[in-house]
């Protein structure tokens, strides 16, 4: 991971898409287009989809943060900062292969070098979503969420508070000016648009840039350490709302619900192998310290105008056995994770009747985005499920789902819908550790270089039959041509696809999202489906 100047980033993106149509990999048909005109009003301002990334390795740097917003992300929890600065983290650092864990803290860089990458992020998605949406004016669509720790006297240090005070007003930032003019001469003088299909006259070009906002971030998400003592969490968080003027997220870890709560779900979810210390619990904040503490914050954000609210959930401290990562501990993240937080949030969400705002992120995807977003819970933002194969692309799937659902229109939390999401949780098969089946799939020799495109399902096949294809023909019910091209190396269909031990299906990649396509079904379908038709030699070999 390096950080680059604000001219290469520039170079790069325009170089990459007059060439390919991609920006960073990501093919400009598969940037997040709305459909819609929802939008939800967070902090005062406007977003066009409820989810995002997490604070993670994925908001660190202004390239990731770019990628993040093309494929839909628009609440942008920046990759949290604390005094301790340009940590020397032991790699690796995140392991995911169901459930996440991981082993670091917060940013590698100094808040100087975090505050220029968000800074270059700011500029260019402004720029960006000018030029695709069409636009003669910076229009809001996105937010950036700062994400800070973790104690009182170093958020209270001199450094962070000059860090709050320059994502909170760039405009006597000498760098802001100086990306300004840079990307101005950049399209007027170098002519990085030339070639493309987007086209701004001079006089235009300057006023769109002159309007992109001063304030980066009006909003906070604080993450505390385990242990920290209730009144040091009240101050801080005192401290944001009313010196900084800061709407406020205090993110809360999963222990709010007692280790009995806890060891319950993870056990029922078979996640018995996960161990917890049950003095972390113990050691941490309890839930009626913490309900008595929201109502106080709440109360003053009111008084004040500024929101208040809590992100669920911090990661779990567990045990590590992983045989991966270094340490003693380690912090689960991921699938695993849904269960307790979605629970939490209902457990809070009852005591304070739906009125206590909750950002979310714990096992979020597109299979039960749509159901959390309904319940009236949003910004809602994901980490560990990005980290998988799909990458960034996961999100245009998240965020999709949202787009016809229910809680654009929410203002509270519907907390009978979030009762039967929770009460879901513990017994969908989908939360299980048995639904996903095999932890690791593997293709038995090196890959090409630079290259990942072998399926481990064709390489697990006996006969090498063509998989991914025939599934794609079956899928759009061109039946009769999938079973030509099963015919190419299987003779016997409708006996394989009854009795086959179907070892592709241990290895198909589908395993880190839904579950493992059925394939020696398909093959079954295909073969029924065109049971009858005219498939002579002649055919079979068009």
């Amino acid at each position: 991971m390096y950080t680059q100047t604000f001219k290469v980033i520039i170079k790069n993106i325009f170089e990459e898409y007059k060439k390919s149509k991609t920006i960073y990999g990501i093919s400009e048909w598969s940037f997040f287009k709305k459909k819609n005109k929802n939008k939800l009003d967070i902090f005062g301002e406007n977003i066009e989809t409820p989810i995002g990334p997490a604070a993670g390795p994925h908001t660190q740097l202004t390239q990731n943060i770019i990628t993040s917003y093309l494929v839909g992300g628009r609440f942008i929890e920046l990759k949290t900062v604390q005094i301790l600065e340009a940590l020397d983290i032991a790699k690796p650092c995140i392991y995911a292969p169901d459930e996440g864990y991981n082993t670091e803290w917060s940013t590698e860089l100094t808040l100087e070098n975090a505050f220029d990458e968000y800074l270059k992020a700011w500029i260019t998605i402004h720029f960006l979503d000018t030029l695709f949406n069409k636009n003669n004016h910076i229009a809001g669509s996105f937010i950036f969420n700062m994400s800070i720790g973790y104690n009182y006297e170093g958020i209270k240090s001199y450094k962070m508070q000059t860090f709050l005070g320059n994502m909170c007003n760039t405009q006597s930032s000498k760098s802001m000016k100086k990306y300004l003019q840079q990307l101005e001469d950049m399209v007027i003088k170098e002519h990085i648009l030339d070639n493309t299909k987007f086209n701004i006259e001079k006089n235009n070009l300057h006023r769109i840039l002159q309007q992109i906002p001063n304030k980066i971030s009006s909003s906070v998400t604080l993450s505390t350490m385990h242990g920290c003592p209730p009144d040091e969490i009240e101050s801080i968080c005192t401290h944001l709302l009313v010196e900084k003027k800061l709407n406020v997220f205090l993110k809360l870890n999963p222990t709010l619900l007692g280790y009995s709560a806890v060891r319950n779900i993870l056990d029922n979810c078979g996640y018995n192998y996960i161990q917890l210390d049950k003095t972390l619990f113990d050691k941490d904040l309890n839930y009626k310290d913490a309900v008595n503490m929201l109502s106080r914050l709440t109360k003053i954000g009111n008084n004040i105008n500024r929101s208040f609210g809590i992100k669920l959930t911090n990661t779990l401290a567990c045990s590590n056995n992983t045989h991966v990562l270094q340490g003693e501990e380690v912090y689960l993240s991921g699938k695993a994770l849904f269960p307790v937080s979605i629970n939490l949030a209902y457990k809070l969400s009852q005591d304070f009747d739906g009125r206590l705002p909750i950002s979310f992120s714990g096992g979020i995807n597109s299979l039960n985005i749509k159901d959390v977003f309904n319940t009236g819970i949003y910004p809602i933002t994901v980490a560990t499920e990005i980290l998988k194969p799909g990458g960034y692309l996961r999100l245009t799937g998240i965020a999709k789902a949202c787009e016809d659902s229910e809680g654009w229109d929410k203002k509270y939390i519907d907390v009978k819908a979030l009762k039967k999401v929770a009460e879901d949780s513990l017994h969908s098969p989908y939360y299980h550790k048995n639904f996903r089946g095999e932890d690791i799939v593997l293709v038995g020799k090196p890959l090409p270089r630079y290259s990942c495109y072998i399926a481990p399902c064709v390489e697990a096949c006996p006969i090498s039959q063509n998989i991914p294809e025939y599934i794609y023909l079956a899928g759009n019910k061109r039946y009769k041509e999938a079973l030509k091209l099963i015919y190419g190396k299987n003779a016997l269909p409708n006996i394989t696809g009854h009795i086959c031990d179907h070892q592709c299906m241990f290895n198909c990649t589908r395993l880190d999202y839904e579950g493992a396509v059925k394939i020696r079904e398909i093959k079954k379908i295909a073969a029924n489906e065109s049971y009858g038709l005219n498939l002579d030699q002649k055919s079979l070999h068009m």
